[in-house]
């Protein structure tokens, strides 16, 4: 797709974001996002490519939609072709709400950002830099894990790898990456746990001053038995999930797969679902199919026989059969006869 460069809605160590306007002639082309940075520190964005063409599809990462080279007035550029998130970051979403979520809200996200991590480690691959910041937000109520520049192999032990170094944010760093220079699936969790401690109180999990040593932190982090703080808050469902994610021995910490198995991660909509249910049929054995094509509530009655002869109030449902007699009415033996028309309502 032809496509020229729109304004700019981020900046980072790696380069820019900007929006991808397409060129006259391809207006009905998705709307995009090119992370562009000069081809010579190019190195993280082409690992973010290859990593997410390894990885595959899945609805909670961001897709890559390919990549290019131009050449602008900062030189020659390499661009990441990627979804457009137009409700921005997590890490906007918990500014703009005051600070902090609702714990119905951390449970969501936190759900969604698990089966995006479920996938990512099914791949064989550590995201590595699990923060507020990565977690894109869309319309349509998506939630998608992005910024796979520092990725890498499960287990991947390189000349890289040997030497010490940090991945990711000093904040969500897990223990072991900061004692043994180790980058597995288990520092993602610890970076979730991070992360939704944050969508909670609106703070880092640890208490870290600006301006503070960060050697101070990794030391505390590493070698102290000390963990992040839990919300008093949270519910003892929230405390327990965050428990398994604060685990120092990363072989004990709870996996993505175990975890969205956890009773805090039990679906809302699921609850609603039945909920809902409930409201629009009185009676176990019926289902929500639909009893006419306006599927008006008021044909089912909620009343029980015993209350409507105490207090009776007529209204529309009062002039219908319950469903059972209906539907009693209509598996006789013999045929319906729908001469007749004194009982029948006009709609319109």
């Amino acid at each position: 797709m032809e496509w020229v460069r729109g304004d700019t809605i981020g900046c980072g160590s790696f380069g820019t974001v900007s929006l991808v306007v397409p060129k006259t002639g391809f207006s009905n082309s998705p709307l995009m996002a090119v992370k562009s940075c000069e081809v010579i520190d190019s190195v993280s964005l082409k690992n973010e490519k290859e990593v997410l063409d390894q990885i595959g599809s899945c609805p909670q990462i961001i897709r890559c939609l390919g990549d290019n080279h131009t050449v602008e007035k900062r030189g020659k550029l390499y661009n990441l072709l990627l979804e457009y998130a137009d409700k921005g970051s997590l890490a906007d979403q918990v500014k703009k709400s005051g600070g902090n979520l609702m714990e119905s809200d951390v449970r969501r996200y936190a759900r969604s950002i698990l089966k995006g991590l479920r996938f990512v480690h099914s791949k064989g691959f550590v995201h590595c830099d699990i923060k507020l910041q990565n977690i894109l937000l869309f319309g349509n109520g998506d939630v998608k894990i992005a910024d796979f520049g520092l990725a890498k192999k499960n287990g991947e032990e390189g000349e890289e790898q040997r030497r010490m170094e940090i991945r990711g944010t000093p904040l969500n760093i897990a223990p072991e990456s900061i004692n043994e220079n180790v980058y597995d699936s288990a520092v993602d969790i610890w970076a979730l746990g991070c992360s939704i401690v944050e969508m909670f109180t609106g703070k880092p999990a640890w208490n870290f001053k600006p301006g503070t040593n960060p050697v101070a932190l990794l030391i505390k982090i590493g070698a102290s038995d000390e963990l992040p703080g839990i919300p008093q808050e949270l519910s003892e469902e929230g405390k327990d999930f965050l428990g398994k994610c604060f685990v120092k021995d990363p072989k004990r910490r709870w996996t993505a797969e175990m975890l969205l198995d956890h009773p805090f991660m039990a679906s809302d909509d699921e609850e609603e679902e039945e909920e809902s249910t409930s409201e629009r049929c009185s009676f176990e054995e019926f289902s929500s199919s639909p009893r006419c094509p306006f599927e008006f509530p008021d044909w089912v009655s909620t009343q029980s026989t015993a209350s409507s002869q105490s207090s009776y109030v007529p209204s529309f449902s009062s002039y219908i059969s319950s469903p059972w007699d209906r539907i009693s009415e209509l598996a006789c033996d013999e045929a319906a006869n729908w001469s007749i028309s004194e009982s029948w309502i006009t709609l319109r």
